[in-house]
């Protein structure tokens, strides 16, 4: 799909139309999803990818592509990465739409001292 058949799609949305979307374009918006979640979780623990990655026993790359949406990791390493982003990790999928959310633990690193969800993403 070129760029402008994306906003096409996307603008029909916008207008209400309903709009088929193949099984790949809903798995990428999952994958893009968590990869927003770890990535605002991780920025606001101030951690680099580096940093990261040794917490969670991964390379760094590992963290670039999860971030980039390109892949989805397997549950094992999920529970690698809430740990290592010293939060728990709440899965939400409703067909088509998705949503991943760190909430911190209590006394976490995080600005927000434990008390309130981060990394907070969804695809539609």
């Amino acid at each position: 799909m070129n760029h402008a058949q994306w906003r096409t799609r996307r603008t029909r949305r916008l207008l209400g139309e309903t709009v088929e979307e193949s099984p790949a374009y809903a798995e990428a918006g999952h994958a893009f999803a968590l990869g927003q979640a770890v990535y605002d979780r991780r920025t606001e623990l101030g951690l680099s990818q580096t940093e990261l990655a040794r917490r969670a026993g991964m390379t760094q790359p590992q963290i670039s592509t999860i971030e980039g949406g390109d892949s989805v990791p397997t549950l094992p390493l999920l529970t690698r990465l809430a740990k290592a982003l010293d939060a728990s990790l709440t899965v939400e999928l409703d067909g088509d739409a998705s949503a991943f959310v760190f909430t911190p633990h209590s006394g976490g690193d995080g600005p927000s001292g434990g008390n309130a969800p981060s990394g907070r993403s969804s695809a539609a």
